[in-house]
């Protein structure tokens, strides 16, 4: 390998941070909200639901990498009961019955965010602002970005960097800062600031709204809202203002000028010294004068304990900030100030003040809060735990804070409020939640009562959702109400501090981070013939993710594999239909039961004759007892009139059936010129289908519309005036239905009417055609131009001029032609022949369109376009009303205006398309001659909906929250034809045959997640996970998991004591009493249930205690007294009893086995010394296993990692490693070698080398040589690197060594004796560098599959090629794959190109991102010999003309590039 590939698979999902802001709308918009019906029945139950909910911000979430803004749509409950829909997650609450997020943009940066701030925009009027999202990165970068409407995506608006040799002395000499760059922003917007470098604050001036008339009249009239910029910056050294070592700092609300309150220690202080110093740090004020360029100190409040770390700013009216501490909570204004204790470790400042303190102990550091109203902030603690922090203040005094306990929830990493009645918990531990909460304000008996139904905020179990209140949490309350009521100063405080919150989790983001650890394992549902890509399918990747009571197991899948209902063989299938029948009894069937109706026949299309069969129960052919045309092979099938019709198309003519009778048969017409050319006529090739319409294709590109009558059920033949005379030849064409709860393309016309009931005036001679909302026809010709039309007229509506090329963003041409007059229709073919040259070298045409929107509220159409290389263009609608979109108003070329006018009117002028994202889809091999329809539309398969694309490489596009997510399946290999069925035995299922003529029906696995990157199911443990393994013979995975538990306090500080040594504490000024949490260890031995249903644990093997278990790996060792393998289960483990202690651990071995039986897990054990451990192993009841005996051996030093070498046992022990051959009942040592100065985080074995990481000092290559019992040490790199993960990576007969940091790098390093660099070899040399920007735990190595290329190169070099698929303290999967030479200076010289080609978001540099980062320690830099994927991706969205210029400037074709693009994809297409 002396080249790879980095390629980033499954993108960060744990959130880090959070924020809400009025991005893509201003607050004057219509608040997003599902319409609210009239009617009074239900409103007197909810006195509270008259707070209505207010404009509703944006959430803007931050994971790693990628930044996501959202709109979050409310559902109001609906007064009627007739309309009312079932109330969503969480119940009613405040006349709520459901929130969601829906995806407004998504961006993967190159470039990690280290803060991010909302600007608000306090200069215009508060109904038309706009806020900008303000992002910073390392080591001091600052973009600011806003939402453009004209894109429907962000836009940078300014950018600040302060890196680089002109701003070397910022830095004061340091290299290595611990935290980013932290930007805040002022609450008026007025201006930010960001602290960087420690000690630099940047503050940055928002530029001023034009003030004046301008606004006035904005705020009436519907002008466009503005977000807010940046004008200038200046810097603020806080070392001359006497500041030393700052921690937060914050923009205080309430002031005339921006007033920045900083948290700084003045001298610092450690453990050791905490009794004697520990009140050291302070709060200055600053009045930021953005004009003058001063910061006078207004006030500052002194003694603040050492372990305050965050300033929250206190809103108006009451004003001042809250320093929180790890044991106290401060308030400070310029007036007044007071604090609360939260535990016994809170020290008064000079010992004599009594503290006031809560009814519970707790701890704060390490929490996150947020405002929930101007005077209770929420904090989420390390632990979980909601707390209700409330300020009782009179006027703006405040008097005294008082802290109750509220709910438990995720481990959260940032909270941010939306609104009035949402916030949201960001975690990168476990899922992020949307949460509704509301205010009561009354005595608190009730609101218990209420609060019983709302569930427990936790994010594993669905079920688990409610929220608990024990009873002393309540009883509380009242006491502290009493007191409330006696002491307040005034009715007003007694008031206010009864209010109670009740919650209800609206909508969640899943989280598969931090994956610690990962193994590859078979799925249960596996087929052992599998080959090629199919086979991968049979695999799935376990990962032990989150932490604490977030902690669980994510099973990952890359690929859907369905499960199988039944199976039939059904050779030289063409295509599959199911269709509906009403019967006329059951005509009044609306709404929930029009979408649960069964599917009456299945149409089967074979080589030249058409199969029916009856769906009903089971299927039975009834082909000689229908009406249908069965004689040949039929093209398409379908309902039309409200499913009162079925229609029936093949290749001359239709059939429309009611049921199994003919109503009426129709032959299509051929066209005037083909009569005269004498030939047989032109045959349908392919058909869309929109009741009461139907629009067929034919084989010589003309087209041909059927228009249903309602009344009559009867069809006729159309060929729309349009193209009779026409020569224009029409590649694909679709029709698009414009249904739902409201008409979304009407919309963007310009006509004010048409937006509101129009069907009515329109369509008033027949009522039913209201029902089918809005019909269009979208075409696509030959020379790649694509028009809409509105049917019955066929008036052109929309235009877009070559669509092929795949444009980032289309809009109609006939307002956006270059030249903007009317004339531009002539020009364009004069333009063609001028380009001619250019074009005829793609030669790509859209083979298929299908234009679709989804049943949701607010649901935007997609549309999708297949082109003739395989690759897919997916588009998203949105509405732009900008000035630009008028029509030229000169009329140069002497047109009349008024026949401009009239066409203009009707034309959807502020219609728009952005280009969607979707690299992850691996392209068609080669696509065949024949046109097949491979998209199906399915509206519920399991309660999802979307599309799915048939074909070489079959995948799903399913669609959840206005996004796309793709998921190939290749377990079946091509699919010919795919179809929903839904009856008795197939809820909710479908149909699809393969090309091996297999017809399978199906259903989709009901447990796994599909709103994700890659489906996966979560499987909680309620505890951390931290390694696992999997034991292949058994299908079993060991998992080691630490659950906390509460030990009493001086049994903890026993088992700290040396024994020998003797107690040295002296009693009284240690407190015995009380508990203290203590991580217990075990190693739980779990399995897949057989019926994809949830995971057991077979059996437990727990630890001593203060025992922690650190390795637990599946060993094949060879027993010197049978002359036999066996394969053990190996657990390593360590005693933590702190520095006082000795270092010891312990190696346990275990034998497996399975009762065949009932399939329950045995675990017989070796061993001697420990027979109190039989005691120990317990085992869930169903599965009581037997255990014979243990094998046990205690070494010095911790056992941190473990291999099996050769039939040998490896261990790292402490500062050791030794080699062990396994007897059958003792291990012997047989060699050993000093070789790690510290620890060994990792070992990896290949044939008799061994790889071995040190927690400091870099990695270690060695050998193992059976005749002498030797290890030795071949190389090592002698640099100081703190390594996480290691591996072997294998490319034919190179070996390379692979190292990934605690800096978010990757190394690859390489073995080269003869060189004269490596010292004689002994220095390993280096042969890449890349920095990934997340901490990689794991590698795996894996085959790289074969693709079209190595197939045809002969060359047994390529079969032995092996990528590393890592996992991520983000949540991110990628893979390092290894590149021949050609393909890698190839894809080098585009990928150069790349960074200047395209716009980048956030103007980040993805060069500057992927170099390596040594943070100041001495690095040498290696080779460049990684290409970034991540970037590469980006050339598919590049228009077609763009991508062909590109690459023939680099000397290669789109082709090649494509194929080798679409190779990485699928050689690495492991899962």
């Amino acid at each position: 390998m002396s080249f790879a590939a980095y390629k980033m698979m499954h993108h960060a999902t744990g959130i880090e941070h959070c924020a809400s802001g009025f991005i893509s709308h201003s607050p004057a918009d219509a608040t997003p909200r599902a319409p609210e019906l009239p009617g009074d029945g239900l409103d007197s139950d909810w006195p509270s639901s008259t707070k209505l909910v207010g404009p509703v911000p944006n959430l803007i979430t931050v994971a790693a990498n990628v930044l996501e803004v959202y709109t979050v749509r409310i559902q109001e409950e609906s007064s009627n009961l007739m309309n009312s829909k079932p109330a969503k997650r969480g119940g009613v609450l405040a006349g709520v019955s459901g929130a969601s997020l829906e995806l407004v943009c998504h961006y993967r940066l190159h470039g990690n965010v280290e803060s991010l701030g909302v600007l608000a925009n306090g200069g215009v009027n508060e109904g038309r602002r706009r806020d900008s999202i303000m992002l910073t990165f390392r080591d001091a970068k600052i973009s600011v970005l806003e939402f453009d409407d004209s894109l429907h995506g962000l836009r940078t608006s300014s950018m600040h960097c302060f890196e680089g040799p002109d701003w070397l002395h910022l830095k004061k000499g340091r290299e290595c800062f611990s935290k980013g760059p932290l930007a805040k922003v002022d609450p008026l917007g007025r201006c930010s600031a960001v602290l960087v470098y420690g000690l630099q604050m940047i503050v940055l001036k928002t530029a001023e709204a034009s003030s004046g008339l301008v606004v006035e009249d904005n705020t009436f009239n519907s002008g466009p809202s503005v977000a807010s910029r940046i004008e200038s910056s200046y810097i603020v050294g806080l070392q001359d203002l006497d500041m030393k070592h700052v921690k937060d700092f914050i923009f205080l609300h309430g002031y005339i000028e921006p007033v920045v309150v900083i948290l700084h220690e003045q001298e610092l202080t450690w453990a050791g010294r905490v009794s004697w110093k520990h009140h050291t740090c302070m709060i200055s004020a600053l009045s930021i004068n953005t004009t003058l360029k001063q910061h006078p100190l207004i006030w500052s409040a002194n003694n603040l304990p050492h372990d305050a770390y965050k300033i929250l700013a206190v809103p108006s009216p009451i004003g001042g900030v809250l320093v929180i501490a790890a044991n106290t909570i401060h308030y400070h204004s310029q007036s007044t100030s007071c604090f609360l204790a939260l535990n016994n470790f809170a020290v008064p400042v000079d010992g004599s003040q009594e503290m006031p303190r809560p009814g519970f102990i707790t701890e704060l550091d390490a929490a996150n809060a947020t405002w929930l109203t101007n005077d209770v902030a929420m904090f989420s603690t390390k632990t979980g735990e909601l707390l209700l922090l409330t300020l009782v203040y009179d006027g703006r005094i405040v008097q005294r804070l008082e802290l109750s306990k509220s709910r438990a929830s995720v481990l959260a990493s940032d909270i941010t409020t939306i609104g009035n009645s949402l916030f949201f918990l960001g975690s990168r531990l476990g899922d992020s939640l949307l949460v509704q909460y509301n205010s009561e304000v009354g005595t608190p008996t009730p609101a218990t009562g209420a609060k019983e139904e709302v569930g427990d905020i936790e994010t594993d179990a669905p079920l688990a959702k409610r929220l608990r209140r024990s009873p002393s949490d309540t009883l509380k309350d009242i006491t502290n109400n009493e007191e409330l009521s006696l002491f307040g100063t005034g009715p007003n405080n007694a008031h206010l501090a009864q209010k109670t919150f009740s919650f209800a989790v609206r909508d969640s983001l899943l989280n598969v981070g931090p994956l610690k650890d990962f193994s590859y394992g078979l799925r249960i549902n596996a087929d052992p013939n599998a080959t090629g890509s199919a086979k991968q399918s049979n695999y799935e990747l376990v990962c032990c993710s989150g932490h604490g009571k977030n902690g669980s197991l994510s099973v990952l899948q890359q690929s859907i594999r369905p499960e199988t209902i039944t199976q039939e063989s059904l050779p030289g299938c063409k295509g599959i239909w199911t269709v509906y029948h009403k019967n006329l009894r059951s005509d009044s069937l609306k709404g929930a039961a029009y979408e649960d109706e069964y599917h009456a026949y299945l149409i089967i299309s074979l080589e030249n004759r058409t199969m029916v069969l009856q769906t009903a129960t089971n299927l039975e052919e009834v082909t000689e007892n229908v009406d249908y045309y069965v004689q040949g092979s039929t093209v398409a099938a379908g309902n039309l009139f409200e499913r009162r019709r079925v229609i029936q198309i093949f290749a001359r003519g239709a059939r429309i059936l009611d049921g199994a009778f003919m109503t009426q048969d129709l032959t299509f017409k051929t066209s005037n010129t083909e009569a005269v050319a004498g030939s047989e006529g032109t045959i349908v090739s392919s058909v869309s289908i929109a009741d009461p319409y139907v629009l067929l294709r034919m084989t010589d590109g003309s087209i041909q519309l059927l228009v249903g009558d309602p009344s009559t059920c009867t069809v006729s033949v159309i060929i729309p005036p349009v193209f009779e005379s026409s020569d224009k030849l029409v590649s694909a064409c679709t029709l698009y239905q414009d249904k739902g709860p409201e008409v979304w393309l009407r919309k963007t016309s310009t006509d004010a009417w048409l937006a509101t009931g129009i069907g009515e005036a329109i369509d008033g001679t027949d009522g039913m055609m209201h029902d089918h909302g809005d019909v269009y026809c979208v075409l696509c010709y030959e020379n790649g131009n694509l028009e809409m039309f509105d049917l019955p007229n066929f008036n052109c509506v929309f235009s877009v001029d070559k669509f092929v090329s795949g444009k980032g963003h289309i809009l109609d041409s006939f307002f956006h032609s270059p030249v903007n007059d009317p004339v531009n229709h002539v020009k364009k073919n004069s333009e063609a022949n001028g380009h001619g040259r250019k074009e005829a070298n793609h030669g790509i045409q859209v083979v298929e369109l299908s234009m679709q929107r989804w049943a949701s509220d607010h649901g935007r159409p997609f549309l999708f376009g297949i082109l003739s290389d395989g690759s897919i263009l997916c588009y998203h609608a949105y509405i732009y009303e900008g000035s630009e979109n008028a029509p030229a108003v000169e009329d140069v070329y002497g047109q009349s205006s008024i026949s401009r006018s009239s066409t203009s009117s009707s034309r959807l002028r502020n219609l728009r398309f952005v280009r969607v994202f979707s690299d992850t889809y691996a392209r068609e091999e080669s696509t065949s001659g024949i046109s097949s329809q491979r998209i199906t539309v399915f509206k519920n398969v399991g309660g999802l909906q979307g599309l799915f694309l048939s074909g070489t490489r079959p995948a799903w596009f399913m669609i959840f929250r206005e996004r796309i997510r793709i998921h190939p399946q290749v377990c079946d290999g091509p699919i010919v034809a795919f179809t929903v069925l839904h009856n008795v035995n197939c809820n909710h299922g479908f149909i699809y045959i393969t090309s091996q003529g297999a017809l399978k029906i199906c259903q989709l696995s009901a447990l796994s997640s599909y709103d994700s990157c890659w489906p996966v199911q979560k499987v909680s443990l309620k505890g951390t996970p931290h390694q696992i393994t999997y034991f292949a013979e058994k299908n079993l995975y060991p998992v080691i998991v630490s659950v906390p538990m509460l030990k009493p306090l001086n049994q903890v500080i026993q088992s700290l004591i040396d024994q020998e040594v003797g107690n040295q504490f002296e009693h009284d000024n240690l407190n015995f009493e009380g508990t203290y949490p203590v991580e217990e260890f075990e190693v739980r031995i779990m399995e897949p249930e057989k019926s994809n249903g949830p995971w057991q644990t077979k059996a437990t093997i727990p630890m001593q205690s203060s025992e922690n278990a650190l390795t637990v790996r599946v060993v094949t060792l060879y027993n010197t007294t049978t002359q036999e393998n066996e394969t053990l289960l190996a657990v390593g483990t360590a005693y933590v009893q702190g520095e006082d202690v000795a270092a010891r651990g312990r190696v346990l071995l275990y034998s497996v086995e399975k009762n065949s039986d009932s399939g329950q897990a045995k675990v017989a054990v070796f061993c001697f010394a420990y027979p109190q451990l039989l005691d120990n192993l317990k085992f869930n009841h169903p599965y009581s296993s037997q255990v014979s005996e243990v094998y046990s051996k205690e070494l010095k030093g911790a056992i941190s990692a473990l291999a099996s070498l050769q039939g040998h046992l490896l261990i790292a022990s402490g500062p050791k490693i030794i080699l062990h051959k396994w007897t059958g009942l003792e291990l012997n040592g047989v060699a050993f070698y000093d070789v790690p100065p510290l620890y060994v985080v990792s070992l990896n074995i290949v044939k008799n080398f061994i790889l071995l990481g040190d927690i400091h000092k870099s990695i270690y290559f060695l050998s193992w040589k059976e005749q002498g019992s030797q290890l030795n040490l071949l190389a090592k790199d002698f640099g100081s690197l703190d390594c996480l993960a290691t591996e072997f990576l294998i490319d034919g007969s190179t070996l390379s060594l692979t190292v990934s940091d605690e800096q978010k790098n990757v190394q690859i390093f390489y073995y080269a004796p003869k060189q004269s660099e490596s010292w004689k070899g002994q220095k390993l040399l280096p042969r890449a560098e890349f920095h990934v920007g997340a901490h990689i735990t794991k590698f795996l190595r894996l085959q790289l599959l074969a693709t079209s290329a190595d197939r045809t190169s002969a060359g047994s070099d390529k079969t032995n090629r092996f990528g590393l698929l890592f996992g991520t303290l983000d949540g991110s999967i990628g893979c390092i794959a290894p590149l021949d030479e050609l393909t890698f200076r190839r894809l080098q010289s585009l990928q150069k190109k790349l960074v200047d080609a395209i716009s980048h978001v956030a103007g980040l540099n993805p060069r500057s991102f992927r170099h390596f980062r040594s943070y100041g320690k001495a690095h040498r830099p290696g080779p460049d010999s990684i290409v970034d994927c991540e970037l590469l991706s980006h050339y598919e969205m590049l228009p077609l003309e763009e991508q062909a210029d590109i690459a023939q400037q680099i000397g290669t074709t789109r082709t090649q590039i494509m194929s080798n693009l679409n190779d990485l994809t699928l050689g690495t297409s492991f899962l």
